[in-house]
């Protein structure tokens, strides 16, 4: 692990080769976006990918049901940690993602689904009726 972009970004050291991943199925409120104001959560969802990820080796899962680079030539992954859990999953059961589809389905679509259908219904984390109020 090299650092946490933001919650569905992390740069990884492979092998020796510094790489971009952008994780699969999920997408977490912009905080570094030049283009975009830091959005509600952004900055918690960042907080958290570094706290859960932060100087960790992780595994990464590609799915051939995706291409391996997205349009901005980030390689895209599952992201499993040490302890053998599936972040991409848990950012989202946690409340600080939401599922997300690119284009076609994806091989844990319905356990990430599940995952945000309680997350909203528990109103954890950006679910919370206080996360964004303004």
């Amino acid at each position: 692990m090299i650092k946490v972009v933001d919650g569905d970004t992390i740069w990884v050291d492979n092998h020796g080769k510094r790489q971009k991943i952008r994780m699969i199925g999920l997408d977490t409120p912009e905080s570094v976006d030049p283009r975009k104001p830091v959005q509600c959560f952004g900055l918690e969802a960042s907080a958290q990918a570094k706290t859960i990820l932060g100087g960790q080796s992780v595994y990464l899962e590609t799915d051939p049901s995706q291409d391996s680079v997205d349009r901005y030539g980030r390689t895209l992954s599952y992201v499993w940690t040490e302890s053998g859990r599936l972040f991409n999953l848990d950012m989202i059961a946690d409340g600080y993602a939401h599922e997300y589809a690119y284009d076609l389905p994806y091989r844990y679509q319905q356990d990430f689904k599940a995952a945000e259908k309680d997350a909203r219904t528990q109103e954890r984390g950006l679910w919370s009726p206080s996360a964004c109020a303004a």
